[in-house]
């Protein structure tokens, strides 16, 4: 039962309680200020007194309420309103609160507590394992239900926020960092629209060059950790033998070398946002200790003693197929499942290609010297863009406005562009005399500089191996390091991608 309250009507009560008042009601703030329509909760209880007194306190917090008595109530008020939260006691007449979760589909996502009186381990742990967010026992601690709730009403009015972003930036053809007004973005718009104000690990697949770290900087900045730090770390440039020391940190003289204590990326992204790029890339040993990190919310330095709790939201990327490379054994199940409760697959050029003159004219805004000239697409660059496929998706088409801008005394023709993109005369591109691709063939044009000419044929080279690094790498006759820092040079100097970046995979 919940203690027993003196039942005031809400117009009963006074702005500034009397101090010296003994009743036991407890104190209650103003109604919470969501800045859009109220979060809307669901109580289900047998028990009137204790759901009348509950509804009546929840109604406090800034959320609207409905109330049934049993489980057959309760499915009927969950069609006639979406519940953001649904508070339920575990005995009911027709079954158990537990049942409600089987009522529960997309795109319903309501958090739920289990309130009971019949307060067991067994109880609480199966509570867990099927989704409920918190147990609480009665009588209720009502200074942790309030925390509860101010966290619903802090995701739910995130997700309002996200939604009226989403409806005025459309017309836009952006959201977030994201550009596009594909049919095939605003689908991805949606899935990440309902993803970003929950903590839920999430997992990026793609092909190489879609823009995975924007996606990733999007969920971020939608979410209630949008003020915190984002970290993205490189797992395929991480050095293998400080790769540990990299992730999770280490004390002074815990190795040799290690002259001074280091702070890793987890702690780095405490209260934000830590970004694992090419996952499939890290060493088998050091998965074992991130799947113990994310299971745990804790890590232990190099070096160390006692484990540190880390608040770290994890967002990871591949373009490898996971579960292929858990079949190959270079990967581990349970880490697969434990990164993948969310996942997101971003579209591939092709399948948008609606997109690609927004994206472009983004790029020319973006290009190397845009502030010595102005820059132009012309249509029939245009059209050659929009006959060409892309297989190095958007960074391939970042990288072909690059180029073309660096070639270009004002508008952009399709001579300005790669031979690979331009030259579609032959079906595919081969090159009659020589029988090659045109992926396979780069020229450049007398008077490059130096720099620009090695930046070409580097990124030539990453866009005809499909953007796998290392053979990019092995290709060129340069170390992963030296490939990495270069392109990292080329990143900061353009902001491109799937919106604003080309950094991302």
């Amino acid at each position: 039962m919940f203690p027993k309250l003196i039942h005031i009507r809400p117009e009963q009560r006074r702005a500034d309680p009397n101090p010296n008042d003994n009743r036991p009601w407890p104190t209650l703030r103003s109604p919470a200020i969501v800045a859009g329509p109220m979060p809307h909760a669901l109580l289900v209880d047998d028990d009137h007194e204790s759901l009348d007194l509950l509804s009546e306190w929840v109604g406090n917090e800034g959320f609207t309420t409905a109330s049934a008595g049993d489980l057959a109530e309760a499915g009927e008020l969950l069609l006639a309103k979406a519940p953001d939260l649904i508070i339920t006691d575990l005995m009911l007449p027709d079954g158990q609160g537990l049942d409600l979760l089987a009522q529960i589909e997309p795109p319903l996502d309501p958090q739920f507590v289990l309130i009971t009186g019949h307060a067991s381990v067994a109880t609480a742990v199966e509570a867990l394992r099927l989704g409920f967010s918190d147990y609480l026992t009665k009588p209720v601690d009502l200074d942790r239900l309030r925390a509860v709730l101010s966290r619903v009403a802090r995701e739910h009015e995130l997700r309002w926020q996200v939604n009226s972003l989403r409806s005025e930036l459309r017309q836009l053809g952006r959201f977030g960092k994201l550009i596009g007004s594909s049919e095939a973005m605003n689908t991805l718009y949606d899935v990440i629209a309902r993803v970003a104000p929950t903590d839920a690990t999430v997992l990026i697949s793609g092909e190489s060059g879609v823009g995975k770290e924007l996606v990733a900087q999007t969920l971020h900045g939608l979410s209630r950790r949008a003020n915190g730090p984002f970290v993205a770390v490189n797992c395929g440039a991480m050095s293998p033998t400080l790769v540990e020391s990299q992730l999770f940190g280490h004390e002074k003289g815990s190795f040799t070398g290690a002259e001074t204590a280091h702070r890793g990326y987890f702690e780095q992204a405490a209260a934000g946002t830590l970004f694992l790029d090419e996952i499939t890339e890290m060493p088998s040993e050091l998965q074992v200790k991130l799947l113990r990190a994310l299971e745990g919310r804790e890590v232990t330095p190099l070096g160390g003693e006692a484990p540190m709790a880390v608040d770290v939201r994890v967002i990871a990327a591949t373009n490898r197929n996971l579960e292929t490379a858990v079949t190959e054994g270079t990967f581990r199940e349970d880490l697969m499942y434990r990164l993948s409760v969310f996942e997101l697959e971003i579209p591939p050029l092709r399948e948008r290609a609606a997109d690609i003159q927004t994206l472009a004219e983004f790029f020319i805004t973006q290009a190397p010297g845009r502030a010595e000239k102005t820059l132009t697409l012309s249509p029939a660059a245009l059209d050659v863009l929009n006959n060409y496929t892309w297989p190095g998706n958007i960074r391939e088409l970042s990288n072909a406005i690059q180029r073309a801008a660096i070639l270009s005394d004002g508008e952009v023709l399709p001579e300005h562009l790669p031979n690979r993109v331009s030259d579609t005369s032959n079906g595919n591109g081969r090159d009659s005399a020589s029988g090659k691709t045109n992926r396979d063939l780069l020229k450049v044009p007398i008077g490059l500089s130096i720099a620009d000419a090695e930046r070409l044929i580097i990124l030539a080279t990453l866009d005809h191996c499909s953007g796998e690094k290392p053979r990019a790498a092995d290709i060129l006759g340069v170390s992963l390091k030296t490939l990495y820092n270069r392109l990292n040079t080329y990143s900061s100097n353009v902001s491109g991608g799937v919106g604003e970046g080309v950094k991302g995979e």
